[in-house]
C-alpha cells in the first residue's frame, strides 16, 4: 500500500509545495494547519510517518510530539529553525526520529522520509512461516528484544522505543562488551543517504537510558567510553 504522510505546519505555502512534491513521489498526504488539529486527527488515526513543524499556534510541535509518543511509535521528523539547536536536541530527546532545519530542500526531506519508511517497513515485516522465529528474540540478562515484533522488555516490563532507538539498542546488545563508535551506531540507525552528527546519537542514547530507568532505577547497561563510543554490559 502507498504510505501515508502527515504534514503539520501553519505555513500554507509549505503545506502546498511539500504536498505536491510528495504526491509526485506516490505518497498519500494528509495536512493539518496547527498542532491541535494534527493531534485531533493523528491520535485517532496515525499516519505511516509524520512531519511536524516546531513553531505552530494552538499546540506547538514539541507538545504534539510528546503527546504522539504516548500513543504511537510512528516515525516523526521535526522541522526546526536552523539557528535553534535547542529545538533539535530537545526534539530528539523527546522521541523524534530525525529533524531538518528550515529553510530545507524538498529533495532532502523526501530522502529522509524514504529512509525512515524503509526502516519502519523492515520493523513491521513478518517472517515466512517456515522460518525459525525464535532467532528474532535476543536475550541479554534482564533485556529481551524481539526484532520481528519491535518489542523490548526489561525484567518483564515493556519499554516502548522508536525505530531509531530500537536499532541503536539492538546494535549495542548484539555484542555485549564490544565498543561501538558513534559512526557505527549512525550506520546502523540511518541509511547512507542521511547525515546526522554525533550529538544526534548522544541524544538517542540519553533517551534510551531515561526510558529504561523509568522501569528500573538501577539500569546501567549502556556505558559511555568518552572519546570512543558506547557499549552494552550484561546485567
Amino acid at each position: 500500500m502507498t504510505a501515508s504522510i502527515a504534514l503539520v505546519d501553519d505555513d500554507r505555502n509549505i503545506l502546498t509545495s511539500v504536498t505536491i512534491a510528495l504526491e509526485a513521489e506516490g505518497y498519500r498526504v494528509r495536512t493539518y494547519p496547527d498542532g491541535q488539529k494534527g493531534w485531533d486527527a493523528l491520535s485517532q488515526n496515525p499516519a505511516d510517518l509524520a512531519v511536524l513543524d516546531v513553531k505552530m499556534p494552538r499546540m506547538d510541535g514539541m507538545e504534539l510530539l510528546r503527546r504522539l509518543r504516548e500513543v504511537s511509535d510512528m516515525p516523526i521528523i521535526l522541522l526546526t529553525s536552523k539557528d535553534e539547536e535547542i529545538d533539535q536536541l530537545l526534539g530528539l530527546r523527546m522521541g523524534a526520529d530525525d529533524y531538518i532545519g528550515k529553510p530545507f530542500s524538498q529533495r532532502l526531506l523526501i530522502e529522509r522520509i524514504r529512509a525512515l519508511l524503509r526502516r519502519s517497513e523492515m520493523r513491521n515485516s513478518t517472517p515466512e512461516p517456515e522460518e525459525d522465529t525464535e532467532e528474532t528474540v535476543m536475550e541479554r540478562g534482564r533485556l529481551v528484544l524481539d526484532s520481528m515484533r519491535h518489542s523490548v522488555s526489561w525484567d518483564g516490563k515493556d519499554v516502548t522505543l522508536t525505530v531509531t532507538e530500537f536499532l541503536i539498542l539492538q546494535t549495542l546488545a548484539q555484542h555485549p562488551g564490544h565498543v561501538k563508535s558513534r559512526d557505527q551506531l549512525m550506520d546502523a540507525a540511518y541509511s547512507d543517504d542521511v547525515y546526522v552528527d554525533d550529538r544526534t546519537i548522544d541524544s538517542h542514547i540519553k533517551r534510551l537510558r531515561r526510558k529504561f530507568r523509568a522501569v528500573a532505577d538501577d539500569f546501567a547497561s549502556i556505558e559511555t567510553l568518552y572519546g570512543v563510543g558506547y557499549r552494552y554490559k550484561d546485567s
